[in-house]
């Protein structure tokens, strides 16, 4: 496939992740006979329905039993098959053994594509909410981890990871998603992207926060502060060279993530800097606590998330900055 964007991807900007990643899905198979998709009874929810639809002799049900799945799509993927196994976040951490030991211990070549993390998840509720699986799929030895910032780079990434060799691990999600991103953007594994220019602050920031981030640095503007937007899509390869550019260009960084602060793009982001360009860092995220029920935008407010959060974490590294 022709790594320049083409009309079929471009119009899935409009849409939610996991709708825009089952559109691409569908659209890409022809020119991918080898991919199959298996399911976990909630294709409705992950946008696998779309492929489903197109291909259902590629598709495979396994219900409610994700351990399975995913065993099974380790097998699959060692005859030459590619498997896109898809599931709501929660349930990918059911099966953490097997990813564990079926897929990345095996080297197996499986995309995992979870959809419903973090609070984007809103009404279903804490239970649902998946804010740790960043962390816990990044401690997998190999496994590469991504997290796109709006439908585009979802459907971009999509085709990214079939042609990528070896185990992925994709974030979706479930609310209608702010095009943030140009037309022409292009996307590849393990390089993040400066959105917008600044030199007081970088803000590395992935998924939902990404457009957020945006907003932070428009008010940040009106203050005369200078922010670095970096879109910071693969967590897992980080871009390293960028990371430490961005803390030799700004002197201060600000992370932004639908996750737990501990163990995320945060913590990837410091494990890079405190070795290499150490400088003062702000954590956005949800501070070790479980969600709860909400709309989205309620609940990242409620968790300090919003634009706004964002640039008074900021001004806070900033003022440390001036101290370091």
């Amino acid at each position: 496939m022709t790594q320049n964007n083409d009309p079929s991807l471009i119009a899935y900007s409009g849409d939610s992740l996991r709708e825009a990643f089952g559109l691409a899905l569908s659209q890409l198979a022809e020119h991918y006979p080898n991919v199959v998709v298996l399911d976990a009874d909630v294709a409705g929810g992950t946008g696998a329905h779309h492929f489903l639809k197109a291909y259902p002799d590629r598709f495979f049900q396994f219900g409610i039993a994700e351990q399975n799945m995913i065993a099974a799509a380790g097998g699959m993927a060692s005859t030459g098959l590619i498997p896109v196994v898809t599931a709501f976040g929660v349930f990918c951490l059911r099966a953490y053994e097997q990813v564990r030991l079926s897929v990345a211990y095996c080297k197996r070549n499986v995309k995992i594509v979870a959809s419903h993390p973090g609070l984007d998840v809103g009404p279903d509720g804490g239970s649902a909410q998946t804010l740790e699986d960043i962390a816990a799929f990044r401690a997998i030895p190999g496994m590469t981890v991504i997290s796109p910032a709006d439908s585009l780079e979802v459907a971009l990434a999509t085709r990214a990871i079939l042609d990528f060799d070896g185990p992925v691990y994709m974030r979706t999600g479930r609310s209608p998603s702010r095009c943030i991103l140009p037309l022409d953007y292009t996307f590849k594994i393990g390089k993040g992207q400066v959105l917008r220019d600044g030199f007081d602050v970088s803000i590395i920031a992935c998924g939902v926060e990404v457009a957020r981030s945006l907003d932070a640095a428009a008010i940040l503007e009106k203050r005369g502060v200078s922010a670095r937007v970096v879109n910071m899509s693969t967590i897992k390869p980080i871009d390293v060279d960028l990371l430490v550019q961005c803390s030799r260009d700004t002197g201060a960084i600000v992370t932004a993530e639908d996750h737990n602060v501990i163990g995320g793009l945060g913590g990837s982001v410091a494990e890079v800097i405190v070795q290499h360009a150490p400088c003062p860092i702000e954590f956005i995220g949800v501070r070790d606590t479980f969600g709860e029920s909400g709309e989205p935008e309620e609940l990242a407010e409620k968790y300090q998330l919003t634009g706004q959060y964002i640039a008074d974490a900021a001004y806070k590294a900033i003022a440390r900055k001036n101290k370091f």
